[in-house]
């Protein structure tokens, strides 16, 4: 079982699907009966029953559960949850505090769940709407490209001068004798620390045949720490490796921070699959690409003689370090953010306002996946704000409107799509005899959706509102673009607007476009172009359809086939 209730002393034994335990009390409470069903409660919200995973989280739902029980022991409840009216459990809940009140609610669930008996109208209660609502957590945006450039260039710069460094220090270590016996110079320190492994400052100075005093007096502790640096890494350095792997890989934080030398399984030379665990769920793996598969073996090399020298129990972590030169105690496995934000301003690395960026490691993982969505797109952009969520997930907290401002944004999103869909739909205006009398009785509503007067449409059907594939009814509509500026829609975009209108004038202009078409499916990927020019490929066909093929015939001669023959930016030509 995941979790097992203890009577004596009443308590809870959970174990968590990454294998890891934890033994909860709630003991020695007023309220024996109460605290047990909770108890109950509480088992029921371990995984897999539930959601809960990871020791720290129930330690925050036994802390809830202990106030619950005292707080309704000073009001003189004695019972348990099956006796705990409707009115008593909203008065602890007004009174708790936010994070309480949401903790006994899934607790009191839990007991519900288990096949406890609450009274009437409890369990509808605790389903209800928080007192003290959840905040809105806004999710971490990816760092700024400057920003993120400048942090793995750091990162990169440091992860490779220490290993040049570490390269260095273990050829001079092969080419040195002991100190005491060749000298004091930097190659027989790194001889002695690469036999002795990490020692401190007063164990290398009796190591040598003298005092600290003497050694201090003579040449200082810096060559000694220059030379540990050297030969064994530290946490600064081991912080830029552990960042770096986090910006190649985008594995999340605590499955960086736990990972040991046995998560690696080799695929061939090349390929790694990574095990790790992620706090919030459970164990999983990633194939890691190629870039983290090299900082991976380089970081092995670099610490590979201080594992050399460390018991079985250290020796199995994969982020070994020490702490600081000239002290032999290692680096903790988990470096606290006051740990990154002094290493941060220690190599100066800044944001865009010129202040200390702050390393907040989540947001390096949604900063990958951004930016391999930028590297990969192919049409079809994520779904997702957050990476960490799915498209589920996302809907649950996004899309669900809960004011009324917020679902007036839903619904119009949704309008301007269905919209967007309409407009796709409505059939070409195409004009076979250019005349604005022919255009009023072909079209009334076209011309009514307009409100073109006499004069109008003398301009549109003279040639004087010519885009460069259609007459356009007004440019300045704002359809596309801001309303009163002149419409910023590419070429193609005409072929689906509701303001224009095609006369056979528009015939080459509309054969070159469809040339472009031809060019662009060539080069492009068919998702890709189906994505970006798939509507108005099959448009242009239905309005070129409507025209006399001799007209099409005589306008095809004057067609070169050539990007200069539209007007097209430059990220948009095809030779």
């Amino acid at each position: 079982m995941p979790a097992t209730l203890i009577d004596e002393p009443l308590g809870l034994d959970c174990v968590f699907s990454d294998g890891r335990r934890a033994k909860l009390s709630l003991d020695g409470l007023p309220n024996p009966q109460l605290a047990r069903d909770l108890v109950i409660g509480l088992a029921e919200l371990v995984h897999p029953h539930g959601t809960v995973d990871a020791a720290g989280s129930m330690q925050h739902y036994t802390s809830a559960a202990r106030h619950m029980v005292r707080t309704l022991a000073d009001r003189g409840f004695s019972g348990g949850l099956e006796q705990l009216s409707r009115g008593m459990l909203a008065e602890y809940w007004m009174g708790a505090s936010r994070g309480r009140e949401a903790l006994t609610r899934h607790i009191v669930l839990g007991f519900a769940a288990a096949g406890g008996t609450l009274v009437p109208g409890a369990e509808d209660l605790a389903n209800g709407r928080n007192y003290h609502p959840q905040p809105y957590r806004k999710p971490l945006p990816p760092y700024e490209e400057a920003e993120w450039g400048r942090l793995t260039s750091v990162c990169r710069t440091l992860v490779e001068e220490s290993y040049a460094d570490h390269r260095r220090a273990l050829a001079a270590a092969s080419r040195g004798r002991h100190p005491a016996e060749a000298g004091w110079t930097a190659e027989n320190f790194c001889w002695l620390l690469s036999r002795t492994g990490p020692i401190g400052t007063p164990d290398f100075a009796r190591a040598i045949g003298v005092t600290f005093d003497a050694l201090h007096r003579r040449i200082g502790v810096g060559p000694f720490h220059d030379a540990v640096q050297g030969v064994f890494p530290h946490l600064d350095v081991t912080l830029a490796y552990r960042l770096l792997f986090g910006i190649y890989s985008g594995i999340v934080p605590d499955g960086i921070d736990d990972l040991g030398v046995g998560d690696i399984d080799w695929a061939g030379d090349a390929s790694i699959l990574l095990s790790y665990v992620k706090g919030r769920t459970a164990a999983e793996s990633l194939n890691l690409p190629r870039r983290a598969v090299r900082l991976l073996e380089q970081w092995l090399a670099h610490s590979a003689l201080l594992r050399s020298f460390m018991p079985p129990g250290d020796r199995e972590r994969l982020w070994l370090c020490l702490a600081r030169p000239g002290n032999t105690a290692l680096a903790a496995r988990k470096v606290t953010s006051v740990s990154r934000q002094a290493w941060a301003r220690r190599h100066g690395i800044v944001d865009a306002e010129g202040n200390p960026l702050k390393i907040h490691r989540s947001r390096i993982r949604t900063t990958h996946h951004a930016m391999r969505d930028k590297r990969t797109w192919t049409g079809s952009a994520r779904a997702t704000i957050d990476p960490n969520h799915t498209p589920a997930v996302e809907g649950d907290h996004y899309l669900s409107a809960t004011t009324p401002a917020q679902r007036t944004a839903v619904e119009a999103i949704v309008e301007d799509a269905q919209h967007d869909l309409l407009r796709r739909a409505h059939p070409p205006t195409v004009l076979t005899d250019e005349d604005a009398a022919a255009l009023a009785q072909d079209y009334p509503e076209v011309v009514a959706a307009m409100e073109l007067d006499a004069a109008a449409l003398a301009e549109l059907v003279g040639g004087q509102r010519d885009v460069f594939t259609a007459a356009c009814g007004d440019q300045l509509s704002g359809l596309h673009g801001p309303k009163g500026k002149p419409c910023p829609a590419r070429p193609w975009v005409c072929l689906l607007c509701p303001l224009a209108v095609f006369a056979p004038r528009h015939a080459a202009n509309l054969l070159r476009l469809k040339a472009f078409f031809s060019r662009q499916w060539q080069q492009m990927p068919a998702a890709h172009f189906m994505a970006v020019f798939g509507p108005y490929a099959t448009r242009i066909q239905q309005v070129l359809d409507r025209f006399d093929p001799v007209l099409l015939a005589e306008a095809a001669a004057h067609v070169r086939d050539k990007d200069d023959e539209l007007p097209l930016r430059p990220e948009e030509l095809t030779t």
